[in-house]
């Protein structure tokens, strides 16, 4: 990824907050003929001490299930156009996006062992239920579709490079930054999402003698 100096993040709870927000992620790694495969999955995470693990499931028949070896985990996170028009000197600037994504890159390996699944689809199952206020766990409200297990394989991806990409005006003026984010904010959904993160990263900006 293109990574500007101005643009990066190094503390990791920035990717906590964006797994939070949306772990449905792009699982991206290289065939056996060299070309590049994506899957969309959503992933639990944890941290064991410095240490973070990805964990999900493909479905079988998908052509990655299986995959051992390097890959790219892209954890999404809000973005939004930014017009000119919305700084204090419009005449001299160009439109751009601002964004805030994750990649995550690291050694895959698929499980397969009935027990670890059973766990992963509970702790998915359960975290999403909770989400939209259901009490349906996994096996115990649909005990019959254990065997349902079969049809999926696991993995685990082990970080070992973590890059975050939050570009959100940091190379403007403060003027351009606040107006951009006044009308991100007037747009709302993900958009004001976007004008938050501009307002945080603005906020961190030493203050000038």
């Amino acid at each position: 990824m293109y990574l500007p100096r101005r643009f990066a993040e190094t503390d990791p709870a920035e990717l906590d907050a964006l797994l939070a927000r949306d772990a449905f992620v792009t699982l991206v790694t290289v065939d056996a003929e060299g070309l590049p495969f994506a899957s969309h999955l959503p992933v639990l995470h944890r941290w064991e001490g410095e240490r973070l693990l990805l964990e999900g499931h493909w479905a079988r028949p998908n052509p990655q299930a299986g995959h051992r070896g390097p890959a790219l985990a892209i954890v999404h996170g809000p973005h939004a156009y930014v017009s000119p028009t919305w700084y204090t000197d419009p005449r001299a600037q160009v439109p751009t996006w601002n964004y805030a994504v994750a990649h995550l890159s690291g050694p895959l390996a698929p499980f397969e062992e009935t027990e670890a699944l059973q766990t992963l689809v509970a702790e998915l199952s359960a975290k999403y239920e909770e989400a939209v206020g259901s009490d349906w766990r996994f096996p115990g409200s649909a005990p019959d579709t254990l065997s349902d297990l079969r049809g999926i394989i696991g993995f685990r991806l082990e970080v070992e490079r973590l890059q975050l990409k939050f570009k959100l005006n940091q190379n403007h003026p403060e003027a351009n930054v606040v107006g951009a984010a006044a009308a991100l904010e007037r747009l709302g959904g993900e958009s004001a999402e976007v004008a938050a993160l501009m307002r945080e990263r603005l906020a961190r900006r030493p203050a000038r003698a």
